[in-house]
This record gives C-alpha cells, sequence and structure tokens, in this order.
C-alpha cells in the first residue's frame, strides 16, 4: 500500500485537464490497442470545486490479464505499481515527482465492461452538473482535511459514506437516463 501523503487542498486550476490529456497521451503511446479510453476523474476534474492537486485517471483496458503483463511499460512512465489495492478488477498505480516526492497522478484502471467505470464517471459528470453537490462536497473536504491533515487515507475515510451516497444518487440518475 502506498504510504499516506500530505492532504492540500487548493483551488481549481484549469491546467489540471491539460495535465491530465498528457498524462493519457503518454499512457496511450505506451499501451498502443491495449489502452480502450482514459477518463479524467476525481476531483481535479470537477470544475471549480477545490482539490488535491493530484490528477486521477481511469484507463480502460481490452483485457486487465495483458494490462498486467504490459506492468513494464506503466512503470516505465514512472507509475509505481500496486495492484488491486482492495478493489478487485482494479489496478492501481501512483506516480510521484522524484525530486520532492509529492503525488502527481493516479491510475484507477479497469477493463472495459467493469461497472466501477460507470461509478466514477458518474460521480463526476453529476457533481459536474449539481453545483449544490459539488460545494457540499467542497465543504466536507476541508473538515476532512482539518482533521486529516497529515493523513490521506484517513482523509479518503473521512469522505467516504457521503461519496458513497451521492455515487448510489449518480449512478441511479445515470441508469435513468440512458433507459
Amino acid at each position: 500500500m502506498p504510504p499516506p501523503i500530505q492532504v492540500e487542498l487548493v483551488p481549481h486550476d484549469p491546467a489540471w485537464a491539460e495535465i491530465a490529456a498528457e498524462y493519457s497521451h503518454k499512457l496511450t503511446e505506451a499501451l498502443g490497442t491495449l489502452l480502450i479510453a482514459v477518463y479524467h476523474i476525481g476531483s481535479t476534474a470537477i470544475p471549480g470545486i477545490c482539490a488535491k492537486p493530484v490528477i486521477d485517471l481511469m484507463p480502460v483496458v481490452g483485457s486487465l490479464e495483458l494490462l498486467d503483463r504490459s506492468r513494464s511499460k506503466v512503470e516505465a512512465l514512472g507509475y509505481e505499481w500496486w495492484g488491486e489495492l482492495g478493489l478487485p478488477g482494479r489496478r492501481y498505480c501512483s506516480k510521484d515527482d522524484s525530486v520532492t516526492s509529492a503525488r502527481l497522478a493516479q491510475l484507477h484502471c479497469y477493463e472495459e465492461g467493469s461497472p466501477e467505470i460507470i461509478r466514477h464517471l458518474a460521480f463526476r459528470d453529476y457533481l459536474s452538473k449539481h453545483s449544490d453537490l459539488a460545494r457540499q462536497y467542497e465543504q466536507l473536504k476541508r473538515e476532512c482535511q482539518v482533521r486529516h491533515r497529515g493523513d490521506s487515507h484517513a482523509y479518503s475515510d473521512c469522505k467516504s459514506k457521503w461519496i458513497q451516497r451521492i455515487e448510489a444518487e449518480a449512478v441511479d440518475h445515470f441508469s435513468s437516463a440512458t433507459r
């Protein structure tokens, strides 16, 4: 498991989308046709709210087995490979700055067809369209940061019940919209 990091929240930076696109491009070059899509997820993908300045990406691959065999290509891009890390069907990787050790990016890799893909995208899109919920989330993030500034794992746990509730709403909304 990656060690916890300091929880720094900063105002939304429009450059995060460009950084996500750059990381996505490098993944595409490295993984080729194994990679189906790369989505920018997490708080840095939700306009207008504060976030840890860590880019969360969700690469979707045709086969986790083939991704596992391509692990060295991901590691060559500077990512540390952590495996499922408690979530079956996911491959988690983190990228830290080699000089400062600051976390730069996290990959949450899933195989095409995983329900986790919809969960992540629905949450991102739901908060992007519902500014009242995005503001609630931002307030919760600030409260959790005050309590757990030095432990990103505890910070994540602090937010988890609220996120699970809103994810369920978001997935339900997404499912209703696609019927």
